[in-house]
């Protein structure tokens, strides 16, 4: 079975402007536009069984509006090891839903997720990067414009067993609203 995951599409605009933070960061493996998205409930390798119920739970889930998300800078995972540049994203909207996945996942049986939800989209994954490189990455890349999107849908996806980074296949989508 593949690894599913929940999450936000990010529109292709949307990934246009987000693209333009790439490069210039020595040891970052940056991801394609078209795999940017907004995690909400990694839920791993599942067997067939589990995987239906989770498709079936998930549109079971309280209906919601369709809501704005915006993204308004760029940060790092790992402290003094970075590991991952990312564009930060967010509303209590997006804690919302994430929270109501959370539940619904944890009733088919699936532990909890260990990880404290931090809205977030993915821009590279970092090998070795020194701590200076990504504090001169940040440094040049001057004001970030906060970018705001309509979330519609949310997607159950699919990947591949890799270190990351797509890539990614909607396997069903649940519309907001």
């Amino acid at each position: 079975m593949p690894r599913l995951f929940t999450g936000i599409e990010i529109p292709a605009e949307i990934g246009l402007q987000l693209s333009s933070y790439r490069g210039g960061l020595p040891g970052a493996r940056w991801i394609d536009p078209e795999n940017y998205h907004i995690t909400l409930r990694f839920i791993g390798d599942i067997d067939e069984r589990t995987a239906g119920d989770v498709f079936s739970i998930l549109g079971d889930g309280r209906r919601r509006d369709p809501f704005a998300v915006t993204i308004d800078g760029l940060d790092t995972f790992g402290g003094e090891r970075p590991r991952v540049v990312f564009a930060r994203a967010g509303n209590g909207d997006l804690n919302d839903l994430q929270s109501e996945q959370e539940r619904l996942v944890r009733r088919v049986g699936l532990p909890p997720e260990r990880r404290k939800f931090t809205p977030h989209v993915t821009l590279a994954r970092l090998r070795d990067a020194s701590p200076i490189d990504v504090a001169d990455y940040f440094a040049t890349r001057g004001h970030f414009p906060r970018l705001t999107f309509t979330a519609r849908r949310f997607v159950l996806f699919s990947s591949r067993d890799s270190v990351g980074g797509g890539p990614y296949v909607v396997e069903a989508a649940y519309p907001l609203g």
